[in-house]
């Protein structure tokens, strides 16, 4: 037996934490009858509904490291009809679901996968999931901005800082810098503040995983090593 909201997220249609939304938003049933209990024991005989579609317990769990290109929306649907991030994995039987979100002009590193536990884990602030972007400004970032980022700078939900910064030496007017937060385009907030522009914001490193010349649009399943070392986090 398994809990309803997990049960909900281990069928691929969402996250542990969404299924808890909409099973107290009334969308959910059992049986025909709405519950709104996310701790509910789910029967091998039930049968559960969201927003009246039958699901089904998925038992294979499947990852993926995405490289997102540009102009690509990380949702599974769009009403503008926009190029979403499922168009990408029409191929893959399985129903996936992002782990957090990039902007639409963000490119780089998303976890794709069918698999609630994680996705709650990766997702949530307690767990301090580090993450590396290389950010291309409109010009060159003083050392005393840099320095800034390491203190502290003030936004208008708090104080924000860094973990590292590092010049990048290859690419113009761009730097390396290492975060825990996952707050809404914090990046792109941050260097507003300092008053640069953002011109290019491409996350290259997800804990323990890298692009390693994963090019843009494509994607590749992760090793059982690498889903291990993420659960152990």
């Amino acid at each position: 037996m398994a809990k309803l909201n997990k049960f909900i997220a281990e069928s691929g249609l969402c996250s542990r934490r969404s299924a808890t939304d909409l099973i107290k938003s009334g969308e959910v049933t059992v049986n025909g009858a709405i519950t709104m209990e996310p701790f509910y024991e789910v029967l091998p005989t039930d049968a559960v509904k969201v927003k009246n579609k039958l699901l089904t317990h998925q038992d294979k769990k499947v990852y993926y490291l995405f490289n997102k290109p540009e102009n690509v929306i990380t949702t599974a649907s769009d009403p503008q009809d926009r190029t979403t991030i499922m168009h990408f994995f029409k191929r893959v039987k399985e129903r996936l679901y992002p782990i957090g979100r990039l902007d639409r002009n963000t490119t780089g590193l998303i976890i794709m996968t069918n698999d609630g536990d994680l996705t709650q884990k990766l997702a949530h602030p307690k767990h301090n999931i580090s993450k590396i972007y290389h950010v291309t400004t409109h010009k060159p970032v003083t050392p005393e901005h840099q320095q800034k980022m390491l203190d502290g700078v003030r936004l208008e939900d708090g104080i924000m800082k860094v973990d590292k910064v590092a010049i990048h030496t290859r690419k113009k007017n761009t730097l390396a810098i290492t975060i825990h937060s996952g707050k809404k385009h914090i990046i792109r907030r941050l260097f507003k503040q300092l008053r640069y522009f953002v011109e290019k914001l491409d996350r290259v490193k997800i804990a323990t995983l890298t692009k390693n010349r994963l090019p843009l649009g494509d994607y590749r399943p992760l090793s059982k090593e690498e889903v291990e070392k993420l659960k152990k986090l």
